[in-house]
């Protein structure tokens, strides 16, 4: 490992930690993705599981380096999460759309990977990261057609 990178990527993994711990979320997510991605460019397998494990505490998953997933949602499973950041439980997001609860939880299950979520708690931020506002009407679940 890099001398150099280290001594700037160590202390800001530490002052991640530390913001996560005093509740400043996005703060400490920035601090720990940046060095995230320096431990695992410097090849530091202890220092990123850590980061890794910091930022899966944060409620974000970490991205992977060189990972390419689907992050595209379906119609479906934008509505689904829309609605679920909403704060609508999965009976109530079912009996709207005529589905399962479980049919409903499947769906959010798929969607928090592609959002790089772990938490029903960060969906309204990750759908506004992604673009797509939490509060978005039913119009804006499809895409236009050419």
């Amino acid at each position: 490992m890099s001398p150099t990178r280290s001594r700037c990527a160590r202390p800001r993994s530490r002052y991640g930690e530390r913001l996560r711990r005093a509740k400043a979320t996005q703060a400490a997510r920035d601090q720990l993705n940046a060095a995230l991605t320096t431990f695992t460019r410097l090849g530091a397998s202890p220092w990123a599981d850590r980061a890794r494990s910091e930022l899966r505490a944060s409620g974000l998953a970490a991205v992977r380096v060189g990972a390419a997933p689907d992050t595209r949602l379906s119609p479906q499973q934008y509505e689904i999460a829309r609605l679920a950041a909403a704060g609508m439980t999965n009976k109530q997001i079912g009996q709207r759309l005529h589905l399962s609860p479980r049919t409903v939880g499947s769906h959010l299950y798929q969607v928090f990977p592609k959002l790089g979520i772990t938490s029903r708690a960060a969906l309204r931020d990750a759908l506004q990261e992604a673009g797509k506002p939490a509060n978005a009407g039913p119009k804006d679940t499809v895409p236009p057609q050419s």
